[in-house]
């Protein structure tokens, strides 16, 4: 691709509330690579509002409109993940390169569908795995890698977010609560936390999960309506690293206070800690700034240590929600301009949606899956 901007088509470009809105639309304008030259909603009121406030060119109720259209290059799919594959499609069949939000799909097999048209259209396909682009994160990755904690002996993380505490979800979050729906909290929460653990410490080699619904019902904060609730708000899980470390995970929505994540490695020669912080924290460990904490051997106290390339594209902070989004579209830009494939791609997708599979395998058969 030369050096012109790269125009983008935003799908589930909703002005009032939307993911869209509050980060890939930030994220879009703070980088001087790209120019959003499109949205798209289902109401037509709705997708002019936001080709008004997003200054975009063109409006549309159709996805296939939007990919087909001259002046887009790039498609971003950040619509429900039911939702997910028909805009997907549209963009391969369009030949225009596609950024679909995480989860990819809303079952593996989709994703596996979706993965190989991807390969067969020849264009470059990337999904939101943001949280390997956090500075701290990155750091830390290059740590571990340095050896500053020496050989990894374990790693043990907790994982919490607000959402649903006191049994109350807003109408947008409602749909999250049906397992069918692929959206729940360890489609998103697990995905996004597992891929950043894989992200610093390799593979995992053998695992044992439970997975269970402690909220089985719920109010929709707007109407008062009570829905069921199908999809597990908790995940325990014990696992082995591929270099023999063990991994603990627990994993929940619902916490009534001080939500947030933390990762705490342990090493031969120190420890490493990346903890969630600012207002988007208790959202998960993709979403807002982490900090990063070492204390060597022997040491009694954290030391905090400030991650190379915090400061993000003008605009932004660290602790913004668009941040992360920023940072992995600007690695996408780079491979766009070279020809390089170094962003997370619907492969890497796939693999997710295998782990979960493994996770859920575990959890149905109570037994331990090897990898």
């Amino acid at each position: 691709m030369n050096t012109e901007k790269i125009r983008v088509g935003i799908i589930g470009a909703n002005p009032d509330r939307s993911w869209a809105a509050r980060a890939h639309v930030p994220a879009l304008r703070a980088l001087p690579d790209y120019e959003i030259t499109a949205v798209a909603t289902t109401r037509t009121e709705s997708a002019r509002a936001a080709a008004r406030e997003f200054g975009a060119a063109h409006a549309f109720t159709d996805a296939g409109e939007l990919a087909r259209h001259p002046d887009v290059d790039l498609v971003a799919v950040t619509v429900k993940v039911p939702a997910h594959a028909g805009p997907v499609r549209a963009a391969l069949a369009a030949g225009k390169h596609v950024y679909c939000e995480w989860p990819l799909a809303r079952t593996t097999a989709e994703a596996g569908e979706l993965a190989a048209e991807a390969a067969a259209a020849g264009v470059h396909h990337v999904v939101g795995l943001q949280a390997r682009y956090s500075p701290e994160l990155r750091h830390a990755r290059q740590l571990l890698a340095e050896g500053r904690i020496g050989r990894v002996v374990s790693a043990t993380v907790h994982a919490t977010r607000g959402k649903g505490a006191g049994n109350r979800v807003p109408a947008w979050g409602a749909y999250t609560l049906d397992r069918d729906n692929g959206a729940g909290t360890l489609e998103v929460a697990g995905g996004h936390t597992l891929d950043a653990l894989r992200h610093l410490l390799g593979d995992l080699d053998t695992l044992s999960a439970a997975l269970s619904v402690r909220r089985p019902e719920a109010v929709v904060a707007e109407t008062g309506a009570r829905i069921t609730a199908t999809s597990p708000d908790h995940l325990l899980l014990h696992a082995t690293l591929a270099g023999g470390a063990p991994l603990s995970l627990h994993l929940h929505d619902g916490k009534q206070s001080n939500a947030g994540t933390r990762i705490e490695i342990s090493g031969t020669e120190g420890d490493l800690a990346l903890v969630s912080t600012g207002p988007h924290g208790p959202a998960g460990l993709q979403i807002g700034g982490l900090r990063l904490w070492t204390a060597r051997a022997g040491e009694r106290t954290w030391q905090e240590i400030t991650a190379p390339g915090r400061d993000g594209a003008p605009g932004l902070t660290f602790q913004d929600e668009g941040d992360n989004v920023a940072r992995q579209y600007a690695r996408l830009a780079a491979d766009l301009r070279s020809g390089a494939r170094e962003t997370p791609d619907f492969d890497a997708g796939l693999r997710l949606h295998r782990l979960l599979d493994a996770v859920r395998r575990s959890a149905e058969t109570g037994t331990r899956v090897s990898l």
